[in-house]
């Protein structure tokens, strides 16, 4: 095991003497980080010439400069920079990123992120409890502070509408609540029109939580939904897409989570959530900011220390939005005592900035990780001893020969339910468009900018379940592209212009137990292979970095108007207005089942 853990620094209650000591000068401190100036996300002032004193991995204490008068600590020179408290990631999928949580460390601590809650819902969907723990181990492994918020509905919605690996029941929930110390919440309850609606599976997995004291997360769309949900005891969200939901979900008690995804995605909503403070007069009291799903790629270049910048781009001082990228996600989940401030007792968890807020070096428990924006000896040996997944992890596509990958040619007019996949490509359109005879299926295509969308179940639980659909406006010309990370049930969708394409795509992912991929003239162009739970790459960050790089360029080339990314989203049914799963097309929020044809 890793000797860089969490669990390196001991808890403060068998420290607090020692720590009473070195603030009062009568013991050495381990380290002095000299010449700084402070970012106080307690007062949201930054203070001028002061250092901090760090003992057991612990602050001491932070005092005016050469308070410390020599002795045998080691020194670090700041050299004017700024110390402010390690970021503090209130919601993430570490799954999203295609890296294991050891993996993930290194860029988090790049971009000066030393705490993260992650919601391990995907690989629940995938191998269920087994898959919840195992990252839970490899998390205890890792040179990061992780948290679990339980994944709170695996399946995402029922299985009438999609089949899942995993099945996380009240009981489930309530158990690993029990096992793991480190499950300190409910997980985003992405089911809110049930739960709006009572449902009693939604309201039984709400109540293992509340009853065991542990704060619920959300997932909302529709103000119409925010009363309800807030009385069923949801207390946060990411989800807050525009000024005034945000406004609403904050008067209801509900703290925000202002997400920031990079400006190619379709998810970054933070510039207009944000209006609720800069517009409104809200507090930001209770509004964090968290990135939520992050490629490996994207990981490195647009971290939590990014979109903590575009909280002040779009109009909060340097001073709160720190605060509101470390203290406030600590202070949603009881932890302010602990970390996202530099007060005395906290963790060293710390990070030198530069004036514009960009980390240059990093501390993990008071041990330097990152100097210079570069990974240190001890943080590189830690990454170097990764945790090892269960040998099923790697054993999880199981898929019938023979499948059928595209409907049958209508040999009369029909009228088909189509997925319309515009920007920003969260919520798709369900266009209807009317096919009258065709020789093939080209000219469809060719008329209603069309291509072939299918769903293949993998997880060995149906009879070879496909479902078959067309997108609209995808921009798909030749070939096919297909991912194992088909959201949340992680069936294998595959988009395509022809089913030899689409079958030599599968074949693929099913060859590596898993991946992302382009398919041209019967080859594969790029790919990232994803061995594990079909979802994570068992190597190290940068390296699935150069490959999501890749196959981003062959994804543009392939003519896709929306990223992989987006479309892992397409069978995600509980997003509106159409998706597509191994069931069928699915209506939402009616949450019913639609043919692809109906008579004209």
């Amino acid at each position: 095991m890793s000797t860089l853990t969490r669990f390196s620094v001991q808890p403060l209650s068998t420290m607090t003497r020692r720590l009473a000591d070195v603030a009062s000068a009568r013991r050495e401190p381990d380290l002095v980080i000299q010449g700084a100036r402070v970012l106080s996300t307690y007062s949201e002032r930054f203070l001028d010439g002061r250092e901090v004193w760090i003992s057991g991995g612990r602050i001491a204490a932070v005092k005016p400069a050469g308070s410390y008068r020599g002795g045998s600590a080691k020194l670090y020179d700041a050299r004017g920079g700024i110390i402010a408290p390690g970021l503090v990631d209130p919601h993430i999928h570490i799954e999203s990123s295609m890296v294991t949580a050891c993996a993930y460390a290194e860029a988090a601590l790049l971009n000066g992120t030393t705490t993260i809650f992650c919601d391990s819902h995907e690989i629940g969907n995938v191998m269920d409890v087994a898959g919840v723990e195992a990252m839970l181990e490899d998390a205890r492994q890792t040179p990061l502070s992780i948290f679990l918020t339980v994944p709170s509905t695996v399946p995402a919605t029922t299985p009438d509408l999609e089949t899942a690996g995993g099945d996380l029941t009240p009981d489930k929930i309530a158990a690993l609540f029990d096992k793991w110390p480190e499950a300190v919440a409910l997980g985003e309850k992405m089911d809110f029109v049930p739960v709006a609606m009572g449902d009693e599976r939604s309201h039984a997995i709400l109540a293992a939580a509340l009853g065991r004291g542990k704060p619920v997360s959300g997932h909302v769309y529709g103000r119409e939904f925010v009363a309800a949900y807030a009385a069923s005891g949801v207390t946060d969200t990411h989800e807050a897409i525009d000024r005034d939901i945000a406004d609403d979900l904050l008067e209801a008690g509900v703290w925000i989570f202002l997400r920031g995804g990079p400006p190619t995605t379709p998810w970054h909503s933070l510039p207009q959530a944000i209006k609720t403070i800069t517009e409104l007069g809200a507090s930001h009291k209770r509004v964090a900011v968290c990135t939520d799903d992050r490629d490996a790629e994207d990981l490195l270049a647009f971290g939590l220390d990014w979109v903590t910048r575009e909280a002040v781009k779009y109009g909060m001082r340097p001073e709160q939005a720190w605060a509101m990228g470390s203290l406030h996600g600590a202070t949603r989940f009881g932890m302010e005592g602990e970390i996202g401030g530099l007060g005395g007792g906290r963790r060293a968890d710390l990070v030198l900035l530069s004036d514009d807020l960009t980390p240059v070096s990093t501390w993990y428990g008071g041990e330097l990780v990152v100097d210079g924006k570069k990974i240190t000896p001890i943080l590189d040996e830690a990454l170097s001893k990764p945790y090892r997944y269960p040998d099923a992890a790697y054993h999880t596509v199981k898929l019938p020969k023979n499948l059928k990958l595209t409907p049958d040619l209508p040999t009369e007019t029909v009228v088909a339910h189509t997925i319309k996949t515009e920007l920003p490509g969260i919520t798709l359109g369900h266009v209807t468009v009317t096919l009258e005879p065709a020789n093939d299926w080209q000219a469809h295509f060719d008329k209603h900018d069309l291509c072939f969308v299918t769903v293949v179940e993998r997880h060995g639980k149906s009879a070879g379940n496909v479902a078959h659909g067309l997108l609209n406006g995808f921009g798909l010309r030749q070939g096919a592209v297909a991912s194992s990370v088909g959201h949340d049930s992680h069936n294998i969708i595959v988009a395509g212009t022809n089913a030899a394409d689409m079958q030599v795509a599968l074949d693929a992912i099913e060859e590596k137990q898993g991946g992302v991929c382009v398919v041209m003239d019967g080859k594969v162009t790029a790919m990232v292979p994803l061995p594990i739970a079909g979802l994570l790459s068992d190597k190290r960050v940068h390296q699935v970095a150069d490959e999501v790089k890749a196959l981003k360029l062959e994804w543009e080339r392939a003519g896709c108007t929306i990223a992989y990314m987006g479309f892992n989203l397409i069978p995600l049914s509980v997003i509106p207005e159409i998706r597509i799963t191994d069931k069928g097309l699915v209506l939402v929020p009616e949450m019913v089942i639609s043919p692809l044809f109906e008579k004209a």
